[in-house]
């Protein structure tokens, strides 16, 4: 796998990049798999990576219905971490932080993985003492969690207005400075290389239509590129899993599909070194290398499978902006995209066996899904590959809603847009 180098990057300058491999092959699809992973995003990829590297499966074919990296893997603000208050999401995304970290030197492909940090305004005493319980049990975990008063807050982000004349004065914060921003479509070229070399299939422009069934055990899939067979078909499509789902005879699932926007300013010399969340509303930004602001906040807030966001929402989402940076004002927002999230009832994802045999699911994302894509692809490939969950994702089971073991971070109740 070893092909980027700085030796191969002076050869092929020199020779007019005439002698780079493509960075993945486009074969055609095989009658038969050992696995079948539905959906060529950051966490199908992910899983057959990982099933090829750590557990030797290599007879795989991730499906994808467009292009590889179509979905929300490229419709993301780019934001790394792993500070969630309960045991089961932070272990999860702390094991995620720990693949981050290795994983540009691991793929031999640069994801740009910048650990600059995240931070999380307080604008009331009641938000910073939740902030302090949320940061103590990630210390206690071994998770870094470090407490800001408001002059450390100004010093890191000067921009920022912390006066008390602001609309929503700050009192403090929260920082995980372990936290950061990867490149979005680089990580899902980097699997995708990755899983190439180790004999994986990546099918692109190839949608699935149907199960096969051998009574009520899963054999394969019927898709626009006909029939593929499969010991064991792996569902990882984040927003699109109610429609791929009823395609297996479920019409009902414990997740809602809602519009994420999010949106990037013009380039602006440097004023901001981490992410930043807001504590009042929901937005978030961070400052790209290029210089333009990536920013986002809530969901549209009804049900949609469009890529595509509403006019409410942007004004929503500056508003928030020009709360924290009143001299953002005159900014010009460059562009804007939409993704598709599976928004759990309790806001915590789903990655198990089932709910038939020879089926595994992956889905429920919520905002957690770019973060969770290196653990979340290392933990379904596990589950796949010993038909049983490791410890990092047992307790996401799709029955877990039935038996009222709900993982509610946000204590939002079932109400999957508030996750």
């Amino acid at each position: 796998m070893r092909e980027y180098s700085a030796y191969t990057l002076l050869r092929n300058a020199l020779t007019g990049n005439r002698d780079w491999k493509p960075a993945w092959r486009k074969p055609e699809p095989k009658p038969s798999y050992d696995v079948i992973v539905i959906g060529g995003g950051g966490h199908g990829l992910a899983t057959a990576y990982y099933l090829a590297k750590e557990h030797g499966i290599t007879n795989v074919a991730v499906i994808e219905k467009g292009y590889l990296g179509s979905g929300n893997v490229g419709r993301n603000t780019t934001a790394v971490r792993s500070n969630y208050l309960l045991p089961e999401n932070h272990r999860f995304y702390e094991h995620s932080m720990d693949l981050w970290e290795n994983l540009s030197h691991e793929l031999n492909y640069n994801v740009m993985f910048s650990q600059r940090g995240c931070l999380n305004l307080a604008h009331t005493p009641g938000q910073l003492d939740e902030y302090v319980r949320r940061g103590n049990a990630l210390r206690h975990s071994g998770i870094d969690s470090e407490l800001m008063t408001v002059e450390q807050v100004r010093r890191l982000v000067p921009a920022l207005d912390v006066s008390r004349s602001a609309r929503f004065p700050i009192i403090g914060g929260v920082m995980q400075r372990s936290a950061g921003t990867a490149r979005h479509d680089a990580v899902a070229w980097g699997y995708a290389r990755g899983a190439d070399r180790r004999g994986v299939d990546i099918v692109e422009n190839c949608e699935v239509t149907g199960f096969l069934r051998d009574g009520d055990r899963v054999t394969g899939v019927s898709t626009t590129r006909g029939e593929i067979k499969a010991k064991k078909v792996a569902v990882a499509v984040a927003g699109s899993t109610g429609r791929v789902m009823r395609l297996a005879g479920f019409e009902t699932m414990p997740i809602e599909s809602q519009v994420l926007q999010a949106f990037v300013s013009e380039s602006l010399k440097p004023i901001l070194d981490t992410v930043l969340t807001f504590g009042m509303g929901h937005f978030y930004v961070a400052q790209s290398d290029k210089g333009g602001l990536i920013y986002g906040g809530a969901l549209d807030g009804y049900n949609s499978y469009a890529q595509r966001g509403s006019l409410p929402l942007v004004e929503e989402v500056h508003s928030e902006m020009l709360a924290l940076f009143p001299g953002l004002a005159s900014v010009r927002m460059l562009r804007s995209w939409g993704g598709i999230c599976d928004m759990s009832m309790d806001g915590s994802p789903i990655i198990t066996t089932g709910p038939l045999p020879g089926m595994y699911l992956n889905c429920g994302w919520c905002y957690g899904g770019f973060k969770a894509t290196p653990a979340s692809g290392w933990c379904f490939a596990h589950t796949i590959a010993k038909d049983e969950p490791h410890p990092l994702n047992a307790a996401f089971t799709l029955d877990r809603f039935h038996r009222g073991i709900l993982i509610d971070d946000k204590g939002q109740g079932a109400t999957p847009n508030l996750h």
